[in-house]
């Protein structure tokens, strides 16, 4: 896998972190979360920053927020116990689809 593509990923790692601490904030009324989001974006973003030398902006960030809803959905879920519908799979569905679409066929998404 091109070490861009695993900036990205830990970006995506980072930033689901990050709201996952932020929803575990309790709206910043909570130190060590809120201490962890703020350092969990700071990594998410840097990764990111790392990603865009070799992926066009609009590829990366569609991948990386497209991965961290999914992402972020499911820890939702699992952990606080949050429910979506079956518009809001569908529309998950969708986005995966999305980012493999771009992955498997789009010439602007770089692979080497």
């Amino acid at each position: 896998m091109p070490m861009h593509y695993v900036y990205l990923f830990f970006a995506v790692a980072a930033e689901t972190i990050g709201t996952t601490a932020l929803q575990a904030s309790q709206q910043f009324t909570r130190l060590g979360p809120s201490i962890l989001v703020v350092i969990a974006y700071g990594v998410a973003f840097f990764l990111l920053g790392l990603a865009l030398k070799y992926i066009p902006v609009g590829i990366a960030y569609a991948i990386w927020s497209g991965l961290g809803i999914v992402l972020i959905a499911l820890i939702g879920f699992a952990v606080f116990g949050q429910r979506l519908d079956l518009p809001a799979l569908l529309g998950l569905a969708l986005i995966l689809g999305g980012i493999l679409i771009i992955h498997l066929f789009s010439g602007s998404a770089t692979h080497g």
